[in-house]
């Protein structure tokens, strides 16, 4: 069974950087996909950005050239790099997993994800 917990969010400033972590616990699967996803109150959930087993990644158009999703096999734990945040990144901030991989085109689709995290707030003035 496998369990996300995220930390790493808070608050920073406009043109600011944090870095969100996702520790991942029982995912002894060969091929998966991870992704960072965020809400707002009130707004769809949407794709920020993913990995998967074989080193591809996604990003969303607002992101790009800004964050960087990363995974550290060794402790089994995902990364989210923010930087030049603006108030528009101001959102929680989930991670999630899927035992499979899915296609570039679709991993920041939400539904394929069957675990989530609890979120981590972000929040950008």
């Amino acid at each position: 069974h496998v369990q996300l917990v995220e930390s790493g969010g808070g608050s920073a400033q406009g043109g600011g950087s944090l870095r969100l972590s996702c520790s991942v616990s029982g995912y002894p699967e060969d091929y998966w996909c991870m992704g960072w996803f965020r809400q707002e109150i009130g707004k769809e959930r949407e794709g920020v950005a993913s990995i998967d087993s074989v080193g591809i990644t996604t990003y969303a158009d607002s992101v790009k050239g800004r964050f960087t999703i990363s995974q550290d096999n060794g402790v089994n734990t995902l990364y989210l790099q923010m930087n030049s945040l603006a108030s528009e990144d101001t959102a929680m901030y989930y991670c999630a997993y899927a035992s499979f991989t899915i296609a570039p085109r679709s991993q920041l689709v939400s539904h394929w994800y069957g675990y989530w995290g609890q979120g981590t707030q972000v929040t950008v003035s």
